[in-house]
Parts: structure tokens; C-alpha cells; sequence
């Protein structure tokens, strides 16, 4: 009976049989260690060399052809696939008996020579077989005919929930997470290059803040004290920056208590960086540069993303927020009150609370009508005040605009900018002014922190700061349009008993 026809039960009682087997035999099928000379990889692209050398390599078994006095087996390791040949009359009676009890999914270390079989293909003829790990629990069905791959682990929730299942049946999901720590690599070599120290700042902080979003909660029972994750990195970079370093950055993860899409997940990872003397401007440059540099690593710099191609070596875009809007909705934003952006929204079907106040009208505006249309790389420059709280005010004198930008490529948004707000008592305005919005329901409005606004008060020089996300450069980069396709172990609702 195949093993697809047993039921789970059979096969993990069969193969602990066999376990037992080979432990009352005297082989120990969990050994400490094995030293492999060579990856499949490598013997592959120097076999001119390597033919009729002897080679050690290890990995899972991922295919048997077990016959009478000689077989054929397949084994990966973490960089491909190669198959070896194993004969009883070449390692003997009782290591081949050995090699009976072995099943897909096993691994194994294999000693021999390198050749080429009577169709071509470059294999190990054995000479010595170790059994490294005995696998209990079967993988999941997976057949494989001239490079043509069936009933493969394709289920999204599972691959995710067994992201083991999924690199070992997937193996090109692998390449997605080696760009991935590529693009982080290359950001750090950035900027450590430009002068910037790589920092660390609190995961559990006692006031959250730095960004409008609802926080996890949590308690330490020994201080008593109610303390929440993270949202951004903001706030304690820039106490940094007022206690004298010039140029900071943090890699870090951040949480955030709000929904889950294509684009968003409870965890992420986030670049945040802030330059003393610089403007939004000085970091428009520097993004560009950054994002550029590392698409350029990994070879991305023309990309599909969902069917949108994109080009990463032009000019970046720059395009006022106010224009946007303005060509968007055929009216003057900026000579429009409250109601009369309302009245917009009503007439281009966009839902919005009775009670949202300025700035939510105007980023749902933004977002419904601007964003999925900044298809090639577009910062949208010189937000309205009402929506960046922590942005210093534009420096040509209107009131009711802030130096800042956002990053928008295919339709997302992966970059926000400010030149950092450093006036103590603007800043406390601003503050408290979110603070009325959450005494009236906001739940995203964000907190007064008296200890940053003292140390503000201490004087911090004229700043730039941005944020980046890394999931979703790399959903970007790997041509991914899901986030859970680039976070190894992604958030998932907990499967029903």
C-alpha cells in the first residue's frame, strides 16, 4: 500500500518502527555531527573538476527508487538537489540494509564519488552512507516528472502555518528571504557608509507613540505598571539626536493593533533613521539613493509587480499633496471646510465616519483617489498639517502645510519623511490637539509624552527623519504582493480545534 493510501497513523507507527529498528541494530539515527566537503551546487558547476573525486554532502531525502541489489535516491540540501547511487555490493550487506529503512523526508550524509549517469545526470556513487535524522512524520505528497512538479504544498494558510513544509516543497520560496536579508544588508552598508550608528530602542515602552495607530497592551507584574509594544521607533531616536548623535538608525520590529490586509501584519519591520541638520528634502535624496542601491544588489531595478512594470533607475517623481488632490477631485482642496470635503467623499463614493475629523477626510481622499494611481516612484511632498502631527511646519509660510513627504510606488506606500518638528512648544500644542481627538473617539490619535517634550525642551537641532518598510521594500523587490509571502512566520488567526 503506497503512503498516500495510509493513513497518518500507519505511517508515523510504520517508520518508528523501523526507528526502533535501527537503534536495536546499533546505529544511532540522530548522530551529533557530519562534515560535508562540498553542496550539491557546487559539485554541479565544477564537476569537470570534481569527476571521479570523492565528495561528502548531506541533506533530506527527497526521492527513492529502491530495487534489488541497488538504488537511487535524491537528497536537498540548501542549495539545490542532487542525486546519489548506492549499490549493496559497493557498502556492504548491512549498510545497505540500513539504507532499506530509509524514507523520504530522512536525512542523510553521503560519501563517494562524483560521475554522470547513462542519461546525463551528475550523481554520487556511494560509498558510505550515515543516517543524520530519521523523519517520523511524513511530508506532505509531492510528485515530480522531468523537472515537473505535482500536488505540490500550495495551500497559502498551510505554507504559512508549516513554513518548514514550505521550504522544504518550495524550495524557490527560500530565494525570496535571501533577497530578503540581502536588501537588509545592503540598507545597513548604506548607511552605516553615510555616517549613520546603527542603534536600539525599547520594544516595551511605558507611553507608546511616534505614529497614529493602536497599540498591544501588556503588564509587568513586577513594576505593576501597564506597558505597551511599540508602534514606531520615533520618539526615543530623536531623544538621541537632542542627546547629541547626529545620525541614527534602528532595523527593528514594531506592532500595531489594527487589521490585517495584502499590505499590513500585526508585526513588521521598519527602518527609521534621523539626520541632524538635514530636511525632508536632504532624505528625499537619500531615500532615492537607498532604494535604488538596493534594488540594484539583487538585480531588481525594473520589476512586474502585479502586472505593473516598474522602473527603479529614473528620476524619482515629486508631486505637491494639494496638486494631487486638486487634479484628483476638480476642486480647490484648500479653500474647501470640512463639510465641503464631506461633500466630495458623498459624491465619489467614498465611505467615511459622521465624526472623522479634517485629516481623516483628507487621507481617505488621498487614499481613494491619489494613491492607486502613483504607479512609478512618486513622493507626494507638502502634506496639510492636519494629518502629521510631528512635521515642522513648511517654511514658506502657510499655515496649514508641513514639510513632509510620502514614497508611493505601485499604487502603496513605502516611505514617510518630516522635517522633524524641534519647536518644545508647537510640539506640545500639536500633542494635546491629538489628544482631544482621542477624548472624541480616535483610537489611533496619539498620547501626550511629557518625557519627550521635556527632552525637546532641552533644544534639538533642525532634523530629518524617515521611516521605510522593510516588508513591504521586499514585497517590492521580490515581485511579492503579499506581506505574508515575505514574513517567515506571519500572523495568523489560531485554527479552529
Amino acid at each position: 500500500m503506497s503512503d498516500q493510501h495510509k493513513s497518518l497513523k500507519q505511517i508515523m507507527a510504520f517508520r518508528l518502527e523501523k526507528l526502533d529498528t535501527l537503534r536495536k541494530a546499533g546505529v544511532d539515527p540522530y548522530p551529533v555531527k557530519f562534515n560535508p566537503s562540498h553542496s550539491s551546487e557546487s559539485i554541479k558547476s565544477n564537476y569537470d573538476e570534481l569527476e571521479g573525486q570523492s565528495v561528502k554532502i548531506a541533506g533530506r531525502i527527497m526521492a527513492i527508487r529502491k530495487m534489488g541489489k541497488a538504488s537511487f535516491a535524491q537528497i536537498m540540501d540548501c542549495e539545490g538537489k542532487i542525486q546519489f547511487f548506492i549499490r549493496r555490493d559497493d557498502v556492504g550487506d548491512e549498510s545497505y540494509s540500513y539504507f532499506k529503512l530509509l524514507d523520504i523526508g530522512d536525512y542523510v550524509g553521503v560519501e563517494g564519488l562524483v560521475f554522470t549517469t547513462k542519461t546525463g545526470e551528475i550523481s554520487v556513487h556511494t560509498s558510505t552512507i550515515t543516517i543524520l535524522a530519521k523523519s517520523i512524520r511524513p511530508l506532505p505528497v509531492v510528485k515530480e516528472k522531468d523537472g515537473q512538479v505535482f500536488d505540490s504544498f500550495s495551500d497559502k494558510e498551510q505554507r504559512y502555518r508549516n513554513r518548514h513544509l514550505d521550504l522544504i516543497l518550495n524550495p524557490e520560496v527560500k530565494e525570496t528571504f535571501i533577497k530578503r536579508a540581502s536588501i537588509i544588508r545592503s540598507i545597513r552598508e548604506f548607511l552605516d557608509a553615510k555616517g549613520f550608528l546603527e542603534v536600539e530602542t525599547p520594544v516595551l515602552q511605558p507611553l507608546y507613540g511616534g505614529a497614529n495607530a493602536r497599540p498591544f497592551t501588556t503588564h509587568h507584574n513586577s513594576l505593576d505598571q501597564t506597558l505597551y509594544l511599540r508602534i514606531a521607533d520615533e520618539l526615543y531616536l530623536k531623544r538621541l539626536i537632542i542627546g547629541g548623535f547626529d545620525r541614527v538608525y534602528e532595523i527593528a520590529k514594531d506592532f500595531r493593533n489594527e487589521g490585517m490586509d495584502r499590505n499590513h501584519n500585526p508585526e513588521f519591520t521598519m527602518l527609521e533613521f534621523y539626520w541632524a541638520y538635514a530636511d525632508y528634502e536632504d532624505c528625499m535624496e537619500l531615500v532615492e539613493d537607498l532604494i535604488r542601491r538596493s534594488a540594484k544588489k539583487i538585480n531588481a531595478l525594473s520589476i512586474n509587480w502585479g502586472g505593473m512594470d516598474i522602473d527603479l533607475s529614473k528620476k524619482f517623481i515629486r508631486k505637491p499633496f494639494i496638486e494631487l488632490l486638486n487634479e484628483a477631485t476638480g476642486h480647490d482642496i484648500s479653500e474647501l471646510d470640512q463639510e465641503q470635503l464631506k461633500k466630495i467623499c458623498s459624491e465619489k463614493d467614498i465611505d467615511i465616519d459622521d465624526n472623522s475629523n479634517l485629516g481623516q477626510i483628507l487621507d481617505e481622499l488621498m487614499s481613494q483617489l491619489v494613491e492607486p494611481k502613483l504607479i512609478q516612484p512618486t513622493f507626494v511632498i507638502d502634506y496639510p498639517k492636519a494629518i502629521s502631527p510631528l512635521a515642522k511646519a513648511h517654511r514658506d509660510g502657510d499655515p496649514n502645510l508641513v514639510e513632509r513627504f510620502e514614497l508611493f510606488i505601485g499604487g502603496a506606500e513605502f516611505a514617510n519623511s518630516f522635517s522633524e518638528l524641534n519647536d518644545p512648544i508647537d510640539q506640545r500644542e500639536r500633542l494635546e490637539a491629538q489628544a482631544i481627538l482621542r477624548d472624541r473617539g480616535d483610537d489611533e490619535a496619539q498620547p501626550v509624552d511629557e518625557n519627550f517634550i521635556q527632552a525637546m525642551e532641552c533644544g534639538m537641532p533642525p532634523t530629518g527623519g524617515v521611516g521605510i518598510g522593510i516588508d513591504r521594500l521586499t514585497m517590492l523587490l521580490t515581485s511579492n504582493r503579499w506581506i505574508k509571502d515575505v514574513i517567515l512566520f506571519p500572523t495568523l488567526r489560531s485554527e479552529s480545534p
